[in-house]
């Protein structure tokens, strides 16, 4: 039975943690350094920082506070934001990412993940996807949800699968922030055709949000979530307890 993660996300902006609802209205959280070790220690299987506005501002993703953070922590980490080339790839794993997400580069240089995964395998591409739905159908939004691309999103996971991403990050956001569960439907649509790892993220309220996520959409492999985990609403010990109960297999501290 394959283990399903829990991974809590770190949305960075001017070297603070922030957390909005809809992407929108971001309020100050907390220090990354702190955060991410609190998250190693208690039980997190993956960490996800993301530099939110690096696309936005053109910019480079902030570097310095990446380093401290991946030398604080013993989990995973996926690191994003401001990757827009391969140089970007390099940058970033020299600081101790062991995965990189695209999101706004892939956009904009469509050949940017097969390069990726030629050069550093698919293990290392993860393709973040903000998606929300426009007239009935899925599309693709830029920028940290900013800019609406036009892109049908279905169409995009498809691509940049056979392009070499060896995962998806699923954003709704529809369900961002909401705290009213996952986006079931979006996710379902994902599944049904991604061979590929596919994590959740985005409307995770309670725990019983996420014991529904695994077993309505058995295919998704982790859930990601923020706001829950930032402002203590959820224990990852005590959710993993509650999955176990449920049938649900995860790792678990002992």
């Amino acid at each position: 039975m394959i283990t399903k993660r829990i991974i809590p996300c770190l949305d960075v902006r001017d070297g603070r943690v922030v957390k909005g609802v809809n992407f929108l209205g971001l309020r100050d959280v907390s220090g990354p350094v702190e955060l991410a070790k609190y998250y190693s220690d208690c039980g997190a299987d993956e960490l996800v920082f993301y530099d939110i506005t690096a696309s936005a501002e053109g910019r480079a993703l902030f570097t310095g506070i990446l380093r401290d953070v991946a030398s604080t922590i013993f989990i995973p980490l996926t690191v994003g934001g401001g990757i827009r080339a391969l140089a970007d790839f390099e940058r970033v794993l020299a600081c101790g990412a062991d995965k990189v997400s695209v999101n706004s580069g892939a956009i904009q240089n469509p050949r940017l993940i097969a390069e990726a995964a030629k050069r550093y395998g698919d293990q290392c591409v993860v393709l973040s996807v903000d998606a929300k739905r426009v007239n009935g159908t899925y599309h693709v939004f830029a920028k940290g949800g900013r800019e609406d691309t036009g892109m049908d999103a279905l169409e995009w996971i498809r691509r940049g699968i056979g392009d070499g991403a060896g995962e998806i990050v699923l954003n709704s956001i529809d369900t961002d922030g909401v705290k009213r569960g996952f986006d079931l439907e979006m996710l379902a649509d994902v599944c049904a055709f991604a061979d590929v790892p596919v994590i959740a993220s985005g409307g995770a309220g309670r725990m019983e949000d996420f014991v529904t996520l695994f077993k309505e959409i058995p295919g998704v492999d982790a859930g990601l979530a923020a706001s829950i985990f930032h402002f203590g609403e959820v224990s990852i010990s005590e959710l993993k307890d509650v999955l176990a109960r449920e049938g649900i297999n995860v790792r678990r501290i002992l």
